[in-house]
């Protein structure tokens, strides 16, 4: 959980609200090239965009002109193993040792809590930079960028980056992070843009075929028996438009599950013929519950549902945490999904 905040902290993040400047690509690299010291940071359960704009980041910054004698850390939670394959993933910290840097960039970060009891880096740095596209995106950075039609903020890293110093370990990671926030290129952020940069990426010789499959379809055993004990207890509303199910911890422990990635449990259930949103619940190690939520249809917007609960994300995709009353946050979600679909009619 985010340590307490105290007033001073709580007031000095709103006035750095009132005073955002729009980060633009000169900016940008005008701010790395000046600082010394730099920390990364992304939200909380890290995903395939976090890490890939976190670690792209990372890359480009030791690739400017005078890079490599900075100091230069990520800060996320423990990641993915999927992901050791990305340069300076052996380098990622997870603890608060009260160093204060220079500048702070937080990277795919939906609000300031998202950042967890990582986010002291953040209050104790001199500087800081957001870059990011959730639309619910309030923003909480010295300056900031936040493109709501990108699809992922590995897209909106790269066109602030200057290609001379991008490279073949730049790209992997950028490609990473725009393959697992699209759904391989499948959900309708992805504009010709997006294609576009990816294309970029994938002449610089990355292996994009692994990339694809290794790290977003790829599931061990184990994994596959949770998935099939989702999908086989997988409940319906509305006549089959929202589907959704859920997980304890109990559950989660007998199908020896407690420790496992639960990413890509939700696309599966997505995918289901006639369904206009999915809603998969699950209990995590820190004993909260998050739900993930996503839609296939524009008259669905599951970001509205997540900001009720203090989270956020896009139209079509969304995240927060719930109550441990799993029946009760089905009747909640469900209620709000009606009110959607019948305005829609």
């Amino acid at each position: 959980m985010p340590r307490p905040r105290s007033q001073r902290q709580t007031q000095i993040q709103k006035t750095k609200r009132m005073m955002i400047e729009q980060l633009t690509k000169e900016k940008f690299n005008e701010a790395l090239l000046k600082a010394k010291t730099i920390c990364l940071l992304g939200h909380i359960s890290p995903d395939g965009d976090c890490i890939g704009s976190v670690l792209g980041a990372y890359n480009y910054i030791k690739n400017l002109p005078g890079g490599s004698e900075k100091i230069v850390q990520p800060y996320l939670e423990e990641i993915n193993k999927k992901f050791n394959f990305l340069k300076g993933s052996d380098i990622i910290s997870s603890a608060r040792d009260g160093i204060k840097y220079d500048l702070a960039v937080v990277l795919d970060c939906a609000d300031i809590g998202r950042i967890g009891k990582l986010g002291s880096y953040l209050e104790d740095a001199e500087s800081s930079l957001l870059i990011d596209h959730h639309i619910t995106n309030p923003g909480f950075c010295d300056m900031a960028i936040v493109r709501g039609d990108a699809s992922s903020a590995s897209e909106v890293l790269y066109t602030l980056m200057d290609e001379q110093y991008v490279d073949k370990a730049v790209a992997e990671c950028i490609y990473t992070g725009i393959v697992h926030d699209t759904g391989v290129f499948r959900h309708n952020s992805t504009h010709r843009s997006t294609m576009e940069i990816a294309g970029k990426c994938m002449d610089y010789g990355i292996d994009f075929g692994s990339i694809i499959e290794d790290s977003f379809f790829a599931m061990n055993f184990d994994q596959k028996v949770m998935l099939g004990y989702i999908l086989n207890n997988m409940k319906s509303r509305f006549d089959g438009k929202l589907v959704y199910g859920w997980v304890d911890m109990a559950k989660r422990k007998e199908l020896g599950a407690e420790k496992m990635d639960m990413d890509g449990m939700i696309d599966n259930m997505r995918s289901t013929t006639g369904a206009l949103a999915a809603v998969y619940m699950y209990e995590t190690l820190d004993g909260r519950v998050k739900a993930s939520l996503r839609s296939n249809s524009d008259i669905i917007d599951v970001s509205v549902i997540a900001q009720k609960y203090g989270g956020g994300g896009h139209k079509r995709a969304a995240g927060c945490f719930v109550s441990k009353d799993f029946e009760k946050n089905i009747e909640e979600i469900a209620a709000e999904f009606g009110k959607q679909l019948k305005a829609a009619i």
